[in-house]
């Protein structure tokens, strides 16, 4: 198996796994129009809103802090009667009024809503019943790992809460929604596991993958099962909780470390979304599967996936934010749609989700690659199947790229000689199609130079006519002018080794989506974590049978490092809230590690970075927890001169009383100053206090992204930090 590089970001409504920015298109093709532009909603399908609070915000049945619903309580059960009775009500309601609309699913745990197939009835119309709220159509989604352990002091982390290797993880139940988990793989053997109840189709599950489910409205028709077909959904399970110390053997390189999920004892579950050789899911299949995580049990969810957002919220981010309330975190992918603000998707939009940004680790499989006096190393693609070492003739297609190279995202003339070698550009298209179209053009290999400086990533397949059989690599940037000077001498690459280090760790990735979100404008994403050249395991049918692993890149892959800190931090405080534990992970992140994926500056935008780099032993420490977890204003009129407040809810999440300082630092932006209400707070363990962040908006104030910290500090420095963000238009 070569390193892959999935497309990282999924749809909403219909989901897509997010795992590789521009030039890696998801492995099984995304759905398009006829002008070839991804779809994002399912014109047929619609969901629809019902009056009335799901079980888990209804004031009633919504679970105390900690706790899940007790599904077997009087209260829950009649309550649940009331709901599936209004659903009822508004069956016999379309019946009357427009009978060729068809309800197909309830919903009363994370929404009180329907789905419903409209066979030719608008929204509009749905919206006429006196028992909506809202109807939106279905959203489509698509799918969007040890130094990286290192990175986030994963280890130290476990120490922090008297876990070792073989209990990190331990009792705590992830949910992976993506396209399956390969059992057969060492990362997920239950050897040593006690027995444990196992649900759904039990020839995908074993005592470490306990649930194995799939979600698609074409199961019966089509006979798809929960098994991992795609290498999407194991890739990210084996991040979460590959078992540790597992040997790992990359294009015949040995990796001379074993590899271990973050939370390595932690159980899974296979909620497959993508079944078979599907590419996208729709949203009602996403949120069925959310409530399936929660009823059997999961405490995290993984969604490494996206697909549009839908103004403030559309109803899959509302089913976030209510599961949340009922104590089931939900890490997600940012998205891959990045460079540039205004970039994440959804569900990662969504306020109470913990959202996933991607930046590297450095580390990676490379090889040799020599011309004349030009000389680097470079990253093999998933194409072809060389023999070592590569020989060739270097022919420089010259064209519109960044170093003046040909894109190859068209038709190429025919090469010089049979040996062949183009120099290419990566950008605009897959990686798959610029090997194809040089395939095609008679050339033997193809080297792909990078769009950015620094290290060079892995190329998946994607999206073209046909796969390539030749092979492809890519070399960084840095050496494009070396290489473009010895257009028609030998050039040889060298078999793979593992190397590290290998470039730059930390380094923000180009594709990794950033906030704000839309119309209301709050921080995204959350955090960092590592999502560039994250090595992890794959499906076995992808070595023929043998342990098989990759690197991938994406968002996807960032997404899993914070499910499993999650766990981790479930793990050391079981009686923590969903959103306790969701400010643990963000407001402990590491400060000032990251750098701008330009390789020029350290990357300081709240709105790409979040927090910062995520650290689990930080994370399991965490004293004081932060509601929310950033303070975002919105958009203010420029000239308006107003003041803004939004008050902030601080947990003490320690054994003893603490005294804590509340201060402003950081602030960029001219024109508008921030302030809090009060400099200390005294909160007793286990207790809470609240205070205010100020905004004051100068008339004066030009336009654009103002930013600050809010930093809580004992007297040995900042125990917790959050972003704070206005934008004045």
């Amino acid at each position: 198996m070569r390193h892959g590089r999935l497309a990282i970001a999924v749809a909403l409504s219909a989901a897509v796994v997010l795992a590789a920015p521009a030039g890696a298109a998801i492995r099984n093709g995304a759905q398009t129009d006829a002008t070839g532009t991804r779809v994002t909603q399912d014109k047929a399908f619609a969901l629809v809103q019902l009056k009335g609070a799901p079980l888990a915000t209804y004031i009633k049945t919504k679970p105390a802090q900690g706790k899940k619903i007790d599904f077997t309580s009087t209260t829950v059960k009649s309550y649940k009667a009331l709901l599936a009775a209004t659903r009822n009500d508004f069956k016999a309601w379309l019946q009357a009024n427009y009978p060729k609309a068809q309800v197909v699913k309830g919903y009363d745990l994370s929404l009180n809503a329907v789905a419903v197939k409209l066979n030719g009835t608008t929204l509009a119309q749905l919206r006429t019943s006196p028992l909506v709220t809202r109807a939106e159509l279905e959203g489509i989604y698509y799918p969007t790992g040890d130094p990286d352990l290192d990175l986030i002091s994963a280890t130290e982390g476990w120490s922090a809460i008297g876990a070792t290797s073989a209990t990190a993880g331990e009792g705590i139940k992830v949910g992976v929604i993506d396209t399956g988990i390969d059992t057969a793989h060492p990362c997920f053997a239950d050897a040593g596991y006690p027995a444990h109840l196992q649900l759904g189709d039990r020839r995908f599950t074993n005592n470490k993958v306990i649930v194995a489910r799939v979600f698609n409205n074409k199961t019966p028709s089509q006979g798809y099962t929960a098994e991992a077909i795609g290498a999407h959904g194991t890739h990210v399970a084996g991040t979460i909780a590959c078992n540790y110390d597992t040997a790992a053997t990359v294009d015949g390189a040995a990796v001379p470390h074993g590899i271990s999920g973050v939370a390595p004892r932690a159980l899974l579950g296979n909620y497959n979304i993508f079944p078979k050789d599907i590419g996208n899911a729709r949203s009602e299949d996403i949120l069925n599967a959310l409530e399936a995580a929660y009823v059997d049990g999961m405490d995290i969810v993984n969604m490494s996936l996206g697909g549009g957002a839908n103004g403030i919220q559309d109803l899959l981010t509302v089913a976030v934010d209510n599961l949340d309330q009922a104590n089931m975190i939900s890490a997600v992918a940012a998205g891959n749609s990045g460079p540039g603000h205004y970039t994440v998707e959804s569900p990662g939009s969504a306020s109470r989700a913990l959202t996933a940004g991607a930046a590297s680790v450095n580390h990676s499989i490379a090889l040799p690659v020599s011309a004349g006096a030009a000389a680097t190393s470079g990253v093999l693609g998933d194409f072809g199947v060389p023999s070592w070492p590569l020989t060739g003739t270097l022919r420089v297609l010259s064209g519109t790229g960044v170093s003046g190279l040909n894109l190859a995202c068209s038709a190429l003339a025919p090469a010089a000689s049979a040996d062949s070698i183009a120099l290419i550009q990566r950008g605009v298209c897959d990686f798959s199609l610029k090997a194809y179209n040089a395939q095609q053009a008679g050339y033997k290999a193809a080297i792909v130079v990078n769009r950015l400086p620094g290290a060079p990533i892995s190329m998946g397949k994607g999206a073209a006519p046909t796969d390539p059989t030749i092979p492809a690599l890519m070399i960084s940037m840095d050496a494009a002018d070396a290489f473009k000077a010895e257009n028609g001498s030998a050039v040889t690459v060298g078999s793979p080794s593992y190397t590290y280090p290998y470039f730059t760790a930390d380094v923000m990735a180009d594709f990794s989506s950033q906030g704000p979100t839309d119309v209301d404008f709050r921080v995204k994403p959350d955090v960092v974590a590592p999502g560039v050249n994250v090595l992890s395991s794959v499906p076995v049918a992808e070595c023929d049978g043998a342990p098989c692993f990759a690197f991938y890149q994406g968002t996807s892959m960032a997404t899993p490092h914070l499910a499993g800190v999650a766990a981790i931090v479930k793990q050391g405080h079981p009686g923590w809230s969903a959103w306790q534990i969701r400010s643990a992970v963000v407001n402990t992140a590491d400060l000032g590690t990251l750098t701008k994926y330009t390789l020029d500056g350290s990357a300081t935008d709240v709105n790409l970075t979040g927090a910062g780099r995520v650290n689990v032993a930080s994370a399991v420490g965490a004293t004081a927890l932060l509601d929310p977890v950033s303070v975002s204003f919105g958009a203010t009129p420029s000239g308006s001169g107003v003041t803004k407040a939004v008050t902030v809810r601080v947990v003490n999440g320690g054994s003893a009383e603490a005294t804590w300082t509340v201060a402003i630092a950081g602030a960029s932006g001219s024109g508008v100053s921030f302030t809090t209400s009060v400099h200390t707070i005294t909160v007793a363990a286990g207790a809470s206090a609240s205070f205010d962040v100020i905004a004051t908006f100068g008339k004066a104030a030009p336009a654009g992204d103002k930013q600050a910290w809010l930093v809580v500090s004992d007297d040995a420095g900042a125990v917790a930090h959050a972003a704070v963000y206005a934008f004045v238009k």
